[in-house]
């Protein structure tokens, strides 16, 4: 239902049954009136707000400030959704998750603990204490101990790479602080290069539909309202 046209086809209903009613003529004449005028003077304004009119100053202003409104809908994804804290809350979100999804197991299972204990002999009997077991004949004695060492090892890594330390540094480098920077650069420049793509008629169209509706309820105000003016008046003219 087109508002507008209703409401300017009741206001001249109105003065009409002023003209050919038997009783309240100049009352019902001075509300179709003022209705009238109230509800084309809305209807002008609303329609000077998307359309040129010759010779009335002011009048397309969507299409004449056309960059500005470019600019404002940029501001508003940019400020409003794709901020700094925004983007870095979400790569937090994916840090945590990514962490919590990883699996040790594999990252131990590939560290080679026979080399490991092989190493840790080597450095015992490289040191004072080896050159007494050399004397002894006494390196053989660490054999033994091979699976114990392989078990606690294993534990003692699983148990580290569990830890909250372990796990913050690790986040720290999945997803460093500067991706969100690089992402958010990324977003600006699809922003501008879609913006760009817009004309000023596409730019008139979005803005339109968004708020076309509701402007159409001013010219029924604006009838209301002259209507009751010029109930009042009619009692003063």
């Amino acid at each position: 239902m087109n508002k507008s046209l209703v409401t300017n086809v009741s206001a001249g209903l109105i003065i009409a049954a002023g003209y050919y009613a038997p009783a309240y003529q100049r009352q019902l004449q001075s509300i179709g009136f003022f209705a009238l005028s109230g509800a084309l003077t809305n209807w002008l304004a609303v329609h000077m707000l998307f359309e040129k009119v010759p010779l009335l100053y002011g009048s397309g202003v969507i299409p004449n400030r056309f960059e500005e409104f470019k600019g404002g809908i940029k501001q508003l994804i940019m400020d409003e959704f794709f901020t700094d804290e925004n983007v870095d809350k979400f790569f937090k979100g994916q840090q945590d998750s990514t962490a919590a999804r990883i699996n040790v197991q594999p990252l131990i299972a590939a560290v080679d603990l026979d080399k490991m204990y092989d190493r840790l002999v080597e450095l015992m009997m490289n040191s004072t204490l080896g050159n007494v077991l050399s004397v002894m004949k006494a390196s053989h004695v660490f054999e033994p101990l091979r699976p114990a060492f392989k078990k606690k090892m294993e534990i003692l890594l699983t148990d580290t790479a569990r830890s909250p330390r372990f796990l913050a540094a690790l986040e720290d480098n999945i997803l460093p602080s500067h991706v969100s920077r690089e992402v958010l650069d990324k977003i600006e420049e699809i922003v501008d290069q879609r913006l760009d793509e817009l004309t000023p008629d596409m730019v008139k169209e979005i803005i339109q539909r968004m708020i076309r509706d509701h402007l159409g309820w001013l010219v029924v105000w604006g009838g209301v309202f002259g209507g009751v003016i010029g109930l009042a008046m009619s009692f003063f003219v």
